[in-house]
Protein backbone atom coordinates (compact mmCIF):
# COMPACT_ATOMS: atom_id res chain seq x y z
CA UNK A 1 0.00 0.00 0.00
CA UNK A 2 1.30 3.44 -0.83
CA UNK A 3 2.89 5.23 2.15
CA UNK A 4 2.18 8.81 1.07
CA UNK A 5 -1.55 8.69 0.32
CA UNK A 6 -4.16 11.14 1.51
CA UNK A 7 -5.47 9.03 4.38
CA UNK A 8 -1.98 8.43 5.76
CA UNK A 9 -1.04 12.11 5.59
CA UNK A 10 -4.29 13.05 7.30
CA UNK A 11 -3.63 10.53 10.08
CA UNK A 12 -0.10 11.91 10.47
CA UNK A 13 -0.95 15.62 10.65
CA UNK A 14 -4.47 15.60 12.16
CA UNK A 15 -4.98 16.43 14.96
CA UNK A 16 -1.42 16.45 16.42
CA UNK A 17 0.24 18.85 14.00
CA UNK A 18 -2.78 21.17 14.05
CA UNK A 19 -2.73 21.33 17.85
CA UNK A 20 0.98 22.09 17.85
CA UNK A 21 0.49 24.82 15.22
CA UNK A 22 -2.28 26.32 17.37
CA UNK A 23 0.05 26.29 20.40
CA UNK A 24 2.78 28.06 18.40
CA UNK A 25 0.32 30.74 17.33
CA UNK A 26 -1.04 31.27 20.85
CA UNK A 27 2.41 31.30 22.43
CA UNK A 28 3.99 33.88 20.12
CA UNK A 29 1.15 36.00 18.73
CA UNK A 30 0.17 37.71 21.96
CA UNK A 31 -3.45 36.60 21.57
CA UNK A 32 -3.36 34.46 24.72
CA UNK A 33 -3.68 36.63 27.84
CA UNK A 34 -4.07 33.97 30.55
CA UNK A 35 -1.89 34.46 33.58
CA UNK A 36 0.70 31.85 34.56
CA UNK A 37 -1.43 30.45 37.45
CA UNK A 38 -4.35 29.94 35.05
CA UNK A 39 -2.06 28.22 32.55
CA UNK A 40 -0.70 26.00 35.33
CA UNK A 41 -4.25 25.01 36.31
CA UNK A 42 -5.02 24.23 32.65
CA UNK A 43 -1.83 22.16 32.41
CA UNK A 44 -2.74 20.00 35.41
CA UNK A 45 -6.31 19.63 34.16
CA UNK A 46 -5.12 18.41 30.74
CA UNK A 47 -2.52 16.00 32.15
CA UNK A 48 -4.89 14.52 34.72
CA UNK A 49 -7.58 14.27 32.05
CA UNK A 50 -5.11 12.49 29.77
CA UNK A 51 -4.25 10.00 32.49
CA UNK A 52 -7.95 9.39 33.20
CA UNK A 53 -8.81 8.90 29.53
CA UNK A 54 -5.86 6.56 29.06
CA UNK A 55 -6.93 4.48 32.04
CA UNK A 56 -10.58 4.39 30.98
CA UNK A 57 -9.81 3.30 27.41
CA UNK A 58 -6.97 0.92 28.41
CA UNK A 59 -4.38 2.90 26.43
CA UNK A 60 -1.24 2.06 28.38
CA UNK A 61 1.15 3.69 25.90
CA UNK A 62 -0.59 7.08 26.09
CA UNK A 63 -0.72 6.75 29.88
CA UNK A 64 3.04 6.16 30.12
CA UNK A 65 3.77 9.04 27.72
CA UNK A 66 1.70 11.51 29.76
CA UNK A 67 3.40 10.23 32.92
CA UNK A 68 6.82 10.85 31.36
CA UNK A 69 5.83 14.45 30.53
CA UNK A 70 4.58 15.03 34.08
CA UNK A 71 7.74 13.65 35.67
CA UNK A 72 10.01 15.66 33.35
CA UNK A 73 8.25 18.98 33.93
CA UNK A 74 7.91 18.36 37.67
CA UNK A 75 11.63 17.62 38.00
CA UNK A 76 12.68 20.71 36.03
CA UNK A 77 10.22 22.96 37.90
CA UNK A 78 11.37 21.62 41.28
CA UNK A 79 15.00 22.53 40.73
CA UNK A 80 14.21 25.77 38.92
CA UNK A 81 12.43 26.95 42.05
CA UNK A 82 15.64 26.43 44.02
CA UNK A 83 17.48 28.97 41.83
CA UNK A 84 20.39 26.55 41.68
CA UNK A 85 22.06 26.88 38.31
CA UNK A 86 23.90 23.55 38.06
CA UNK A 87 20.92 21.63 39.46
CA UNK A 88 18.53 23.26 37.02
CA UNK A 89 20.94 22.65 34.18
CA UNK A 90 21.30 18.94 34.85
CA UNK A 91 17.56 18.36 35.31
CA UNK A 92 16.88 20.28 32.10
CA UNK A 93 19.51 18.43 30.07
CA UNK A 94 18.50 15.05 31.52
CA UNK A 95 14.91 15.66 30.40
CA UNK A 96 16.15 16.57 26.91
CA UNK A 97 17.91 13.20 26.68
CA UNK A 98 15.57 10.89 28.57
CA UNK A 99 12.16 11.98 27.24
CA UNK A 100 13.02 11.17 23.57
CA UNK A 101 14.42 7.82 24.71
CA UNK A 102 11.27 7.07 26.72
CA UNK A 103 8.97 8.05 23.85
CA UNK A 104 10.78 5.75 21.42
CA UNK A 105 10.56 2.85 23.89
CA UNK A 106 6.85 3.56 24.42
CA UNK A 107 6.25 3.71 20.65
CA UNK A 108 7.65 0.21 20.13
CA UNK A 109 5.75 -1.25 23.09
CA UNK A 110 2.62 -3.32 22.66
CA UNK A 111 -0.60 -2.20 24.32
CA UNK A 112 -0.65 -4.33 27.46
CA UNK A 113 -3.40 -2.74 29.51
CA UNK A 114 -2.92 -2.01 33.18
CA UNK A 115 -2.25 -5.42 34.66
CA UNK A 116 0.25 -5.27 37.52
CA UNK A 117 2.84 -7.62 35.90
CA UNK A 118 3.02 -5.44 32.76
CA UNK A 119 3.01 -2.10 34.59
CA UNK A 120 5.68 -2.95 37.16
CA UNK A 121 8.74 -2.93 34.83
CA UNK A 122 7.72 0.37 33.22
CA UNK A 123 6.97 2.01 36.57
CA UNK A 124 10.29 0.80 37.95
CA UNK A 125 12.16 2.10 34.90
CA UNK A 126 10.62 5.59 35.20
CA UNK A 127 11.14 5.60 38.97
CA UNK A 128 14.87 4.84 38.60
CA UNK A 129 15.22 7.59 35.96
CA UNK A 130 13.57 10.15 38.22
CA UNK A 131 15.53 9.18 41.31
CA UNK A 132 18.89 9.26 39.51
CA UNK A 133 18.09 12.68 38.03
CA UNK A 134 17.08 14.01 41.44
CA UNK A 135 20.17 12.64 43.18
CA UNK A 136 22.62 14.09 40.65
CA UNK A 137 20.76 17.39 40.48
CA UNK A 138 20.82 17.66 44.25
CA UNK A 139 24.55 17.11 44.18
CA UNK A 140 24.78 19.88 41.55
CA UNK A 141 26.94 17.64 39.37
CA UNK A 142 26.10 18.57 35.80
CA UNK A 143 28.47 16.98 33.25
CA UNK A 144 27.14 19.27 30.50
CA UNK A 145 27.86 22.80 31.61
CA UNK A 146 29.71 24.90 34.16
CA UNK A 147 27.64 26.75 36.80
CA UNK A 148 25.89 29.70 35.14
CA UNK A 149 25.56 33.15 36.63
CA UNK A 150 21.76 33.06 36.47
CA UNK A 151 19.27 30.12 36.49
CA UNK A 152 17.86 31.19 33.11
CA UNK A 153 21.32 30.85 31.59
CA UNK A 154 21.29 27.17 32.49
CA UNK A 155 18.63 26.68 29.82
CA UNK A 156 19.97 29.00 27.17
CA UNK A 157 20.56 26.35 24.51
CA UNK A 158 20.18 22.63 24.15
CA UNK A 159 23.46 20.72 23.71
CA UNK A 160 24.25 19.00 20.44
CA UNK A 161 23.70 15.54 21.94
CA UNK A 162 20.16 16.53 22.94
CA UNK A 163 19.39 17.58 19.38
CA UNK A 164 20.89 14.32 18.15
CA UNK A 165 18.63 12.33 20.47
CA UNK A 166 15.66 14.39 19.38
CA UNK A 167 16.40 13.89 15.67
CA UNK A 168 16.84 10.14 16.04
CA UNK A 169 13.66 9.90 18.09
CA UNK A 170 11.66 11.82 15.48
CA UNK A 171 12.97 9.52 12.72
CA UNK A 172 12.09 6.38 14.69
CA UNK A 173 8.65 7.67 15.66
CA UNK A 174 7.93 8.57 12.05
CA UNK A 175 9.01 5.09 10.95
CA UNK A 176 6.82 3.48 13.59
CA UNK A 177 3.83 5.55 12.46
CA UNK A 178 4.20 4.44 8.83
CA UNK A 179 4.40 0.83 10.03
CA UNK A 180 1.22 1.05 12.13
CA UNK A 181 -0.76 4.14 11.00
CA UNK A 182 -2.05 4.41 14.57
CA UNK A 183 -3.09 7.72 16.18
CA UNK A 184 -0.98 7.04 19.28
CA UNK A 185 2.22 6.83 17.21
CA UNK A 186 1.42 10.10 15.44
CA UNK A 187 0.63 11.70 18.80
CA UNK A 188 3.96 10.58 20.28
CA UNK A 189 5.78 12.33 17.43
CA UNK A 190 4.00 15.69 17.75
CA UNK A 191 3.91 15.55 21.54
CA UNK A 192 7.70 15.13 21.59
CA UNK A 193 8.06 18.15 19.30
CA UNK A 194 5.86 20.21 21.63
CA UNK A 195 7.88 19.06 24.64
CA UNK A 196 11.15 20.10 23.00
CA UNK A 197 9.70 23.53 22.30
CA UNK A 198 8.74 23.77 25.97
CA UNK A 199 12.39 23.05 26.84
CA UNK A 200 13.61 25.59 24.31
CA UNK A 201 11.52 28.34 25.94
CA UNK A 202 11.98 27.28 29.58
CA UNK A 203 13.25 30.76 30.44
CA UNK A 204 9.85 32.15 29.37
CA UNK A 205 7.45 30.46 31.75
CA UNK A 206 4.17 31.23 29.95
CA UNK A 207 5.44 30.07 26.55
CA UNK A 208 6.99 26.91 28.03
CA UNK A 209 3.84 25.88 29.85
CA UNK A 210 1.77 26.54 26.72
CA UNK A 211 3.85 23.98 24.85
CA UNK A 212 3.61 21.58 27.81
CA UNK A 213 -0.18 21.85 27.64
CA UNK A 214 -0.04 21.14 23.90
CA UNK A 215 2.16 18.07 24.44
CA UNK A 216 -0.29 16.55 26.94
CA UNK A 217 -3.36 17.59 24.90
CA UNK A 218 -2.01 15.90 21.76
CA UNK A 219 -1.71 12.60 23.65
CA UNK A 220 -5.19 12.99 25.18
CA UNK A 221 -6.84 13.64 21.81
CA UNK A 222 -5.08 10.61 20.32
CA UNK A 223 -7.06 8.41 22.71
CA UNK A 224 -10.31 9.87 21.40
CA UNK A 225 -9.11 9.50 17.81
CA UNK A 226 -8.11 5.89 18.42
CA UNK A 227 -11.51 5.11 19.94
CA UNK A 228 -13.19 6.60 16.87
CA UNK A 229 -11.07 4.47 14.55
CA UNK A 230 -11.88 1.31 16.52
CA UNK A 231 -15.58 2.12 16.25
CA UNK A 232 -15.67 3.13 12.58
CA UNK A 233 -12.70 1.36 10.95
CA UNK A 234 -11.85 -2.28 10.60
CA UNK A 235 -8.58 -2.91 12.44
CA UNK A 236 -7.43 -5.76 10.18
CA UNK A 237 -7.98 -4.12 6.78
CA UNK A 238 -8.06 -0.41 7.85
CA UNK A 239 -11.18 0.06 5.69
CA UNK A 240 -14.26 1.78 7.14
CA UNK A 241 -16.26 -0.80 9.11
CA UNK A 242 -19.92 -1.83 9.24
CA UNK A 243 -20.92 1.05 11.52
CA UNK A 244 -19.49 3.61 9.09
CA UNK A 245 -21.27 1.79 6.23
CA UNK A 246 -24.64 1.84 8.02
CA UNK A 247 -24.28 5.56 8.68
CA UNK A 248 -23.29 6.30 5.09
CA UNK A 249 -26.30 4.53 3.55
CA UNK A 250 -29.00 7.02 4.72
CA UNK A 251 -26.94 9.93 3.34
CA UNK A 252 -27.09 8.58 -0.23
CA UNK A 253 -29.30 10.51 -2.62
CA UNK A 254 -30.56 9.44 -6.05
CA UNK A 255 -28.72 8.56 -8.20
CA UNK A 256 -26.27 6.23 -6.51
CA UNK A 257 -24.88 2.72 -6.92
CA UNK A 258 -23.91 0.02 -4.45
CA UNK A 259 -21.53 -2.85 -5.25
CA UNK A 260 -21.43 -5.98 -3.09
CA UNK A 261 -18.04 -7.75 -3.15
CA UNK A 262 -17.25 -11.23 -1.86
CA UNK A 263 -13.95 -13.16 -1.90
CA UNK A 264 -14.27 -16.41 -3.82
CA UNK A 265 -13.64 -19.62 -1.85
CA UNK A 266 -12.51 -17.70 1.21
CA UNK A 267 -13.52 -20.48 3.60
CA UNK A 268 -11.28 -22.86 1.68
CA UNK A 269 -8.35 -20.48 2.13
CA UNK A 270 -8.87 -20.65 5.88
CA UNK A 271 -9.42 -24.40 5.99
CA UNK A 272 -6.45 -25.22 3.74
CA UNK A 273 -3.85 -22.66 4.78
CA UNK A 274 -4.95 -21.40 8.20
CA UNK A 275 -6.50 -18.21 9.49
CA UNK A 276 -3.24 -16.25 9.29
CA UNK A 277 -3.26 -16.74 5.53
CA UNK A 278 -6.94 -15.82 5.47
CA UNK A 279 -6.11 -12.54 7.18
CA UNK A 280 -3.42 -11.85 4.59
CA UNK A 281 -5.94 -12.45 1.81
CA UNK A 282 -8.38 -10.02 3.44
CA UNK A 283 -5.69 -7.35 3.66
CA UNK A 284 -4.63 -7.94 0.04
CA UNK A 285 -8.20 -7.56 -1.26
CA UNK A 286 -8.85 -4.56 1.00
CA UNK A 287 -5.74 -2.78 -0.29
CA UNK A 288 -7.11 -3.07 -3.84
CA UNK A 289 -10.62 -2.04 -2.80
CA UNK A 290 -9.22 1.08 -1.14
CA UNK A 291 -7.88 2.13 -4.58
CA UNK A 292 -11.19 1.69 -6.42
CA UNK A 293 -11.71 4.41 -9.01
CA UNK A 294 -14.89 6.16 -10.12
CA UNK A 295 -15.47 7.96 -6.82
CA UNK A 296 -16.24 4.77 -4.91
CA UNK A 297 -15.74 4.29 -1.16
CA UNK A 298 -15.05 0.74 0.06
CA UNK A 299 -16.26 -0.73 3.38
CA UNK A 300 -15.74 -4.03 5.12
CA UNK A 301 -19.16 -5.29 6.18
CA UNK A 302 -17.97 -8.47 7.91
CA UNK A 303 -16.03 -11.65 7.22
CA UNK A 304 -15.07 -11.75 3.54
CA UNK A 305 -17.91 -9.40 2.57
CA UNK A 306 -17.24 -5.85 1.35
CA UNK A 307 -19.33 -3.07 -0.16
CA UNK A 308 -18.53 -0.08 -2.37
CA UNK A 309 -20.72 3.03 -2.47
CA UNK A 310 -20.79 5.24 -5.59
CA UNK A 311 -22.68 8.48 -4.83
CA UNK A 312 -24.06 10.22 -7.90
CA UNK A 313 -23.28 7.31 -10.24
CA UNK A 314 -25.47 4.83 -12.11
CA UNK A 315 -24.54 1.28 -13.06
CA UNK A 316 -23.30 2.16 -16.54
CA UNK A 317 -20.85 4.64 -15.03
CA UNK A 318 -19.30 2.21 -12.52
CA UNK A 319 -19.16 -1.09 -14.42
CA UNK A 320 -15.80 -0.35 -16.05
CA UNK A 321 -14.30 0.68 -12.69
CA UNK A 322 -15.56 -2.50 -11.05
CA UNK A 323 -14.21 -4.63 -13.88
CA UNK A 324 -10.81 -2.96 -13.50
CA UNK A 325 -10.96 -3.69 -9.77
CA UNK A 326 -11.83 -7.34 -10.35
CA UNK A 327 -8.99 -7.73 -12.86
CA UNK A 328 -6.50 -6.01 -10.52
CA UNK A 329 -7.34 -8.42 -7.69
CA UNK A 330 -7.14 -11.43 -10.02
CA UNK A 331 -3.79 -10.23 -11.35
CA UNK A 332 -2.25 -9.86 -7.90
CA UNK A 333 -0.36 -13.06 -7.14
CA UNK A 334 -0.48 -14.10 -3.52
CA UNK A 335 2.37 -16.19 -2.09
CA UNK A 336 1.96 -18.42 0.93
CA UNK A 337 5.17 -18.90 2.88
CA UNK A 338 4.11 -22.15 4.47
CA UNK A 339 1.18 -24.48 4.71
CA UNK A 340 -0.56 -24.45 8.09
CA UNK A 341 -0.66 -28.12 9.05
CA UNK A 342 -2.54 -27.47 12.29
CA UNK A 343 -5.78 -28.03 10.41
CA UNK A 344 -4.78 -31.65 9.74
CA UNK A 345 -6.16 -34.15 12.27
CA UNK A 346 -3.70 -36.37 14.09
CA UNK A 347 -3.75 -40.13 14.53
CA UNK A 348 -5.59 -42.57 12.22
CA UNK A 349 -7.99 -39.86 11.02
CA UNK A 350 -5.09 -37.99 9.49
CA UNK A 351 -4.65 -40.62 6.78
CA UNK A 352 -8.37 -40.47 6.01
CA UNK A 353 -8.23 -36.67 5.76
CA UNK A 354 -5.16 -36.88 3.52
CA UNK A 355 -6.91 -39.30 1.22
CA UNK A 356 -9.95 -37.05 1.08
CA UNK A 357 -7.77 -34.05 0.20
CA UNK A 358 -5.99 -36.05 -2.51
CA UNK A 359 -9.36 -36.91 -4.00
CA UNK A 360 -10.06 -33.22 -4.49
CA UNK A 361 -6.53 -32.21 -5.40
CA UNK A 362 -7.30 -31.29 -8.98
CA UNK A 363 -10.24 -29.12 -8.02
CA UNK A 364 -8.28 -27.41 -5.26
CA UNK A 365 -5.46 -26.58 -7.67
CA UNK A 366 -7.80 -25.20 -10.31
CA UNK A 367 -9.65 -23.00 -7.83
CA UNK A 368 -6.81 -21.81 -5.63
CA UNK A 369 -3.60 -21.82 -7.68
CA UNK A 370 -2.31 -20.68 -11.00
CA UNK A 371 1.44 -21.14 -11.24
CA UNK A 372 2.82 -23.05 -8.29
CA UNK A 373 0.44 -25.23 -6.19
CA UNK A 374 2.95 -25.05 -3.36
CA UNK A 375 3.08 -21.29 -2.83
CA UNK A 376 1.32 -19.09 -5.41
CA UNK A 377 -2.42 -18.57 -5.00
CA UNK A 378 -4.84 -16.67 -7.17
CA UNK A 379 -7.32 -14.55 -5.23
CA UNK A 380 -10.52 -13.59 -7.04
CA UNK A 381 -13.72 -11.79 -6.10
CA UNK A 382 -17.31 -11.82 -7.28
CA UNK A 383 -19.12 -8.49 -7.56
CA UNK A 384 -22.78 -7.55 -7.80
CA UNK A 385 -23.86 -3.97 -8.48
CA UNK A 386 -27.19 -2.17 -8.45
CA UNK A 387 -28.30 1.44 -8.81
CA UNK A 388 -31.16 3.52 -7.54
CA UNK A 389 -34.11 3.99 -9.88
CA UNK A 390 -37.71 5.08 -9.87
CA UNK A 391 -38.90 1.70 -8.57
CA UNK A 392 -36.02 1.15 -6.11
CA UNK A 393 -34.76 4.37 -4.62
CA UNK A 394 -33.93 3.45 -1.02
CA UNK A 395 -30.50 2.26 0.03
CA UNK A 396 -31.92 -0.97 1.46
CA UNK A 397 -33.63 -1.83 -1.82
CA UNK A 398 -30.51 -1.13 -3.86
CA UNK A 399 -28.39 -3.12 -1.42
CA UNK A 400 -30.72 -6.14 -1.72
CA UNK A 401 -30.56 -5.91 -5.51
CA UNK A 402 -26.74 -5.77 -5.35
CA UNK A 403 -26.72 -8.87 -3.12
CA UNK A 404 -28.91 -10.74 -5.61
CA UNK A 405 -26.57 -9.74 -8.43
CA UNK A 406 -23.65 -11.02 -6.32
CA UNK A 407 -25.36 -14.40 -5.91
CA UNK A 408 -25.78 -14.62 -9.69
CA UNK A 409 -22.09 -13.83 -10.16
CA UNK A 410 -21.23 -16.76 -7.91
CA UNK A 411 -23.74 -19.07 -9.61
CA UNK A 412 -22.33 -18.15 -13.02
CA UNK A 413 -18.80 -19.25 -12.14
CA UNK A 414 -17.44 -16.55 -9.80
CA UNK A 415 -14.67 -14.03 -10.61
CA UNK A 416 -17.09 -11.80 -12.51
CA UNK A 417 -19.20 -8.65 -12.25
CA UNK A 418 -22.99 -8.91 -12.50
CA UNK A 419 -25.41 -5.99 -12.49
CA UNK A 420 -29.02 -5.89 -11.34
CA UNK A 421 -29.92 -3.68 -14.31
CA UNK A 422 -29.27 -6.59 -16.70
CA UNK A 423 -31.97 -8.67 -15.02
CA UNK A 424 -34.38 -5.74 -14.99
CA UNK A 425 -33.88 -5.27 -18.74
CA UNK A 426 -34.44 -8.99 -19.36
CA UNK A 427 -37.59 -8.98 -17.22
CA UNK A 428 -38.92 -5.89 -19.00
CA UNK A 429 -38.21 -7.41 -22.43
CA UNK A 430 -39.94 -10.67 -21.42
CA UNK A 431 -43.04 -8.79 -20.26
CA UNK A 432 -43.17 -6.78 -23.49
CA UNK A 433 -42.81 -9.99 -25.50
CA UNK A 434 -45.70 -11.60 -23.65
CA UNK A 435 -47.83 -8.53 -24.15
Amino acid sequence: MRAWNGATLKALFVPGCLLLAAAIFLAHSGVMTLATPALSFLYYSVTLGGLALSWRFHSSRAFYAVAVLILARWTIASFSSLAAGPSTSFAWHAAALLVPLDFVLIAFMQEQGFALPSMTPVALFLFVQTVVTWVISRAQASPFASPPAHPAAATAALPAIAWLFFGLAVALLLLQFFLTRKPTDSALLWSLCAFFLSLRFTASGRISITYSIAAALILATSIIENSYLLAYHDELTTLPARRAYNEALPRLQHPFSIAAVDIDHFKRFNDTHGHDTGDQVLRLVASQLARVTGGGEAYRCGGEEFAILFPGKITAQVLDHLEQLRAAIEGTEFHVRHIDRRQMPRGPDRRVESARRRGHKGRNIRELTRTSPESALSVTVSIGVASSSSDQNTADQVMQAADQALYRAKDNGRNRVESASTVRRRTKAKKEGIA
